[in-house]
Formats: structure tokens, sequence, C-alpha cells
């Protein structure tokens, strides 16, 4: 049974919910008949090694644009690719079964064919990870004002910088959001579930924020590793690996950096920390470099090591390590041989597996090697 009278029938009336197992079935039918042939959803267990190029729903959408992509990767080193589940938008990217999710009216179907497509690239042996953008949310914070990030001053929905709003951390009806939204997402073919960010605002005032779910005295790092537990917990029965997100300065810094993300609290939640290791994030200063943009292997590199160090003595291991790399123009123009210093300083690491960001998803095919 799934109790659907809820998430937006207003503030107060949320129910627990129920999972119907079908939403959540790792075989899923399209067809049923006897003369049509059964549309199955299969998963696929995670390369030895991940090399993967992001792409967003606009993109995975558009048949032109992603066949060139699919094109590289199989041309290429390349074995994966994440794509947009949900990005800072808030709008789902495809058509689900999910009731809550089909109320809540966050569908916008970026990718009309999201399961022919998934079922496509596991014919070529693609790995697909699914990114899940969590408590920054343009949608739902206008749908749901009262789960929105206020400000202090005048009780209005607080924005950052870009003017976007955030969900509360704490709140527990955004939480079952992402678990349905996950679980929605492995019921259409995705192998792995990333989850971006899960952190406390970087930017904008704030001096002026309300936080209105946390626990008494509950500092940023326990809010959200109560939810990374909750997460955990409710997608136990799945397959699908987890990944998180975390800020590139995670693998260096001895604090939270005031959003709440430090790598090891991540660590025993996730199967895969993606530290965003772009040096163009970097600040002035990093290693002593004025500009660290410019230094892409000795930025990754170090940090890698670092973050490597900090497992093994938590008794973690290193091996859950998979950091995003810059593929973008920002801080110095990134031609091939930058890109692929990034790549060498995973290995140089001791680490095997990277994924490639651009936010406009073109890469640099000169920095991969063919396969």
């Amino acid at each position: 049974m799934l109790l659907v009278a809820s998430l937006f029938a207003g503030p107060n009336s949320w129910q627990k919910l129920e999972y119907n197992a079908t939403l959540v079935s790792s075989e899923v039918q399209a067809t049923a008949t006897s003369s049509i042939p059964v549309f199955r959803v299969t998963h696929l267990p995670p390369p030895p090694a991940v090399k993967a190029l992001y792409l967003t729903s606009w993109v995975a959408g558009a048949p032109g644009r992603r066949d060139a992509l699919v094109q590289l990767v199989g041309e290429t080193e390349l074995n994966s690719v994440v794509i947009d589940i949900k990005d800072y938008t808030g709008r789902i990217a495809f058509a689900v079964d999910d009731p809550v999710l089909v109320e809540s009216g966050a569908v916008e179907e970026r990718i009309p064919d999201i399961k022919e497509f998934i079922a496509a690239l596991h014919d070529q042996g693609i790995y697909v990870i699914g990114r899940i953008s969590v408590f920054q949310d343009s949608f739902l914070t206008a749908r749901r004002p009262d789960l929105a990030v206020h400000r202090q001053s005048d009780g209005v929905v607080w924005r950052d910088r870009k003017g976007i709003a955030w969900l509360e951390i704490g709140a527990t009806e955004v939480w079952d959001y992402t678990v349905r939204l996950a679980r929605a997402a492995y019921a259409s073919g995705f192998d792995e579930l990333n989850f971006d960010y899960i952190r406390f605002p970087s930017d904008g005032d704030l001096t002026d924020v309300a936080y209105r779910f946390l626990a008494s005295a509950e500092t940023r790092e326990q809010a959200l590793a109560r939810f990374f537990a909750y997460l955990r917990n409710g997608l136990a029965d799945l397959t699908a690996p987890l990944s998180v997100d975390l800020f590139g300065l995670t693998t260096t810094a001895l604090d939270d950096l005031g959003i709440g993300q430090t790598l090891l609290a991540a660590a025993p939640y996730f199967d895969y920390l993606a530290p965003m290791l772009y040096p163009s994030h970097f600040a002035s200063g990093f290693l002593n470099y004025k500009n660290p943009a410019a230094h892409p292997y000795e930025v990754v590199n170090h940090s890698l090591i670092e973050a490597s160090q900090r497992l093994l003595a938590a008794s973690s291991t290193p091996a859950k390590l998979r950091p995003w790399l810059q593929d973008f123009d920002l801080g110095a123009d990134y031609t091939a041989p930058m890109v692929r210093a990034q790549i060498q300083a995973v290995y140089d690491a001791g680490l095997t597996s990277w994924m490639l960001w651009d936010p406009a998803n073109r890469y640099t095919p000169a920095a991969l090697q063919a396969d």
C-alpha cells in the first residue's frame, strides 16, 4: 500500500510512506502482451575503474548531442556516464510512476526515452550514474515554501547569490522525497545514485539564514550525518551503489568548511566519495600557488594523497575516492595536456577512477586515450 495524501497537500499533512514494491523492481515491464516483447530494465555493476563524463538532462534528451558523446565514450577509455535526474531547478528529467513525485508537478520530461536510452548504453557496456541535486531546488521551494530555508530578518524565503532557494537540511519530508526519487530512478535503470548539493549553502548573506528543522545544539556536520544515515537506510534494499559529491577542499580541510561537509563523516554512508577537485575552485595561495588553476596536476595529486591518508587513518579505504576533474575553462585555458595532467595525478595518487565535468558537455577528446 502507498499513502499519497502528503507532501503537496500542504504542511502538516505528511504521512509515513510505505513503498510499493513495483516501483523498485529491477525488472520493469513496459508492455505485457503475448505478441509484443517485454521491455526489461537492467543494471550493470560498476567497472573496476570508473571513467565517466557528465551529461545534463537537456543533452541526454537531445539525440544528436548525446549520440556524439556516447560515440566519444565508445572510442576512448571512457566507460561510464553521469546523467542528471534532478538538477538545481528541481525538475525531474523523465516520467516516473511514483504518485507522490507525479503529484509534486516537478516532472519535466527532458529525457522522454530514458529507459530505452539507458538500455542502449547498457548494450554497449556503459555504466550509468544518475545525479540528484538534493537541497538546492528552485521548484520544490516554490511549491512548498514551508520547507525552504528562510531569512531570519523577515521570514521570506532565503536565496543565495545566484537567486536560488534551498530546502531545509533537517526536513524529513525532503528526505523522503529524495529517497522516493532515487528509488524511481533505480527502477528506470540507473546503475548508481549520485547525490549532489548535500550541504548547507556556501554563499549569499549567510548571516540572515534561519534553519528551523535542526535538532537543538546540532552541528551542521551532525545534521548531514543524520540525513546520510536516513538515505542509506531508505535505499538499503537496492543493489545500486551510492555516491556523494563533496567540495574539493574536504580532502584537505580540518573543519566542515561552514557547509557541514567532511570527508570522514560521509565515508561510512557512501560507496564512493566524489570530491570536486576543479583546480579553478581553489583559492589563491593553495599550495603557495597564486593561481592554482594553472597547476592542475599538483592540486589534484596533493588533494587525493591527503584524502587517502585520512581515510586510511580512519580505517576506511581510498578506493572510495572517485574525483570530479575539470574539463572547462576557468582560471586558465584547459587544454588537452591540462585535462590529462589531472587524470595522471589520480593515477599517481594510487587511484584509478575519475569523472570529467563540463557544464556545457563539450569535452576534450585529445585528453583521452583511445579505446
